[in-house]
């Protein structure tokens, strides 16, 4: 019999491993099924290693701790296993609105609600005066329509969404008008048309890339028109020889033909940008005031609050919308909700907006506060990374992101990492580099350009608790 046949004969019977001290404990706190399963794993795991190993003399030196070993796999895989798959990271891309990195982050009143509310029943759909069944959307009709002019609203999951379910409901089976010009896709490849085609909505593109006239939309109106649509092209930009049809205008045509107008903002904002030394966007109250019927924007972008698609414009349409059965299937949930309304009511205090809208805080920051910090986190950072790597900080550009003014790049400052290339060249050693900072208790994200590792400091709120983190880092892991 060869050595790894005696091993696989020694190995021990998943009864005898659950009876093992480690175990027990481990099945007081995660309970015997869940961990008979990881036994059972740990076991397969091991055999096929076994077949697979090729040094006898690695194989000796795992007999006497063969038990222990097998039961600290468990135990290590049932902590995995239990530990929060959407953990808090630190943002350090230069991308204030991350997609990927969950957008805007929410206020410190919209988390104590979500908190308060997570485990507790509340009147989500019941009229406390009436004791009747009640409506969602009535929680934030009257601070959305105080911000906006609306008459009404309503609240899906997100603006596609809110897109989706607008052109359902008007324009099912009928032709929406919209330039060539706004026929963008929304991240994640999801385009306009795309979206029209899921809505049951025939498009009808009128005008040209750059250049689209009042007078193509006047001539392609007809018996098969259901609304004319306006996209604002929050991800991108054409310059140079354009022409492009205001929301007055439009509004005007429309209500000429008895249809109505749809604008989509897209990432929505609810004030004045410029104010905050940002630049200027449309507001969803002045779009509404040059005449638009319905507009719809999204909830986690310039808002600075949660992922909702929100959809204000006149009442008559608005109950219309609310009416489609696809409302409920895109409806959203008492912590969106909530959480949205907390942000809301921030609004009533623009002046102070910045100092409690973590969003705004972000992106109004100044490059000189930013220099300050980079200067602060600086000599931790040398000291904790070593002598192999070469760390300066940089002047930089950040973005807001989530296709939410494209254009508008915000001065800030960086600290700039090149290791020094070793095993495996450069690529190598970023790729290490960057990974040393995403294994970290609290992973911090930055972003490789021009074979080095950029941390945009614009979003970092705390200090401290970049450089409470910095002892973690490995010198030889990052080398």
């Amino acid at each position: 019999m060869n050595p790894r046949q005696a091993l696989l004969r020694q190995l021990p019977s998943v009864d005898s491993l659950l009876q093992t001290a480690s175990l027990q404990a481990a099945v007081a706190e995660f309970g015997r099924e869940q961990v008979k399963q990881h036994v059972r794993q740990a076991l397969a795991d091991w055999r096929d290693s076994l077949e697979k190993d090729g040094s006898d003399a690695a194989l000796e030196l795992h007999k006497d701790k063969l038990l222990d070993l097998l039961s600290q796999r468990v135990l290590h895989a049932l902590q995995l296993s239990a530990a929060p798959i959407l953990r808090p990271v630190i943002n350090l891309t230069g991308t204030v609105l991350h997609t990927n990195l969950g957008r805007a982050r929410l206020p410190e009143q919209a988390c104590q609600v979500l908190q308060s509310l997570g485990g507790q029943s509340c009147n989500l759909e019941y009229d406390l005066e009436t004791g009747k069944r009640g409506d969602r959307d009535s929680h934030l009709q009257q601070e959305l329509c105080r911000l906006t002019g609306a008459q009404a609203v309503t609240i899906v999951n997100n603006n596609a969404a809110a897109v989706l379910l607008v052109l359902n409901t008007l324009a099912r089976d009928k032709e929406v008008l919209i330039s060539r010009g706004e026929l963008v896709e929304i991240g994640g490849s999801f385009r306009i048309p795309a979206v029209m085609e899921a809505a049951q909505a025939c498009l009808h593109e009128v005008g040209t890339t750059n250049r689209t006239h009042l007078q193509d939309y006047r001539e392609a109106i007809n018996a098969a028109t259901g609304l004319l649509m306006k996209v604002h092209t929050s991800n991108y930009a054409v310059q140079g020889f354009t022409a492009s049809v205001s929301e007055q205008d439009l509004a005007s045509l429309a209500a000429e033909h008895e249809l109505p107008f749809v604008s989509d903002l897209g990432s929505g904002t609810l004030i004045d940008l410029q104010r905050f030394g940002l630049p200027p966007e449309p507001t969803v109250r002045s779009v509404l005031e040059a005449g638009a019927d319905i507009v719809t924007f999204s909830g986690d972008k310039l808002l600075g609050g949660v992922q909702a698609g929100i959809i204000a414009g006149r009442a008559d349409l608005i109950q219309r919308i609310k009416a489609n059965p696809l409302k409920r299937a895109l409806r959203v949930d008492k912590l969106t909700l909530a959480a949205l309304l907390e942000v809301l009511k921030l609004y009533r205090d623009p002046e102070r907006l910045p100092e409690k809208l973590p969003f705004l805080r972000d992106v109004s920051r100044s490059e000189s506060s930013i220099r300050e910090q980079a200067q602060q986190i600086l000599p931790a950072l040398r000291e904790n990374l070593g002598p192999d790597v070469a760390i300066e900080m940089r002047e930089t550009r950040s973005q807001i992101g989530s296709g939410a003014l494209p254009l508008d790049l915000l001065p800030s400052a960086a600290l700039v990492i090149r290791p020094e290339p070793k095993a495996g060249g450069a690529d190598a050693a970023l790729t290490r580099l960057a990974a040393a900072f995403r294994q970290l208790s609290t992973p911090v994200i930055g972003r490789i350009h021009d074979g080095e590792f950029w941390l945009d400091l614009r979003c970092l709120d705390d200090s401290q608790a970049l450089l409470d983190l910095l002892p973690e880092l490995s010198a030889q892991a990052c080398a």
